[in-house]
């Protein structure tokens, strides 16, 4: 019997890379909030898993040069978008703190949802292979 350890999986595992990243640019996002005319960024996680689901690539921003600061990360090849302020400040700064730190949180239990999921998995998975 052939075994396939991406239907073990699931989605999790992409699922668990898509919420890495977005947790490293809503910290940046955190820690940038002072910073004039930093413009908060993230990535839109139902798009991308849809995507990722799908089988389609990204089409985001492309660099011509290696020093070019791109808008995607490579080993994702997800599309980071700009947030839109409700309050622009006049610094030109975007980030909003208490909507940064209500997406880290979600994020975050997102995240430990998906590795607790995972756990289960591959907890049930040695337990077959054991023989319990």
């Amino acid at each position: 019997m052939a075994f396939n350890i991406d239907k073990l999986f699931g989605i999790h595992q992409h699922a668990i890379s898509l919420r890495s990243q977005r947790a490293g640019l809503l910290a940046a996002n955190l820690a940038n909030a002072d910073t004039p005319n930093y413009k908060a960024r993230d990535l839109d996680f139902q798009a991308e898993l849809k995507k990722i689901q799908n089988g389609m690539q990204s089409t985001g921003i492309k660099t011509t040069h290696p020093n070019h600061i791109g808008g995607m990360n490579d080993t994702l090849n997800t599309d980071v978008i700009y947030r839109t302020p409700s309050q622009p400040s006049l610094d030109g700064n975007t980030v909003e703190t208490h909507v940064e730190h209500a997406a880290f949180m979600k994020n975050a239990l997102d995240y430990q949802a998906s590795i607790r999921f995972l756990t289960g998995n591959i907890q049930g998975m040695m337990t077959a292979l054991k023989g319990e």
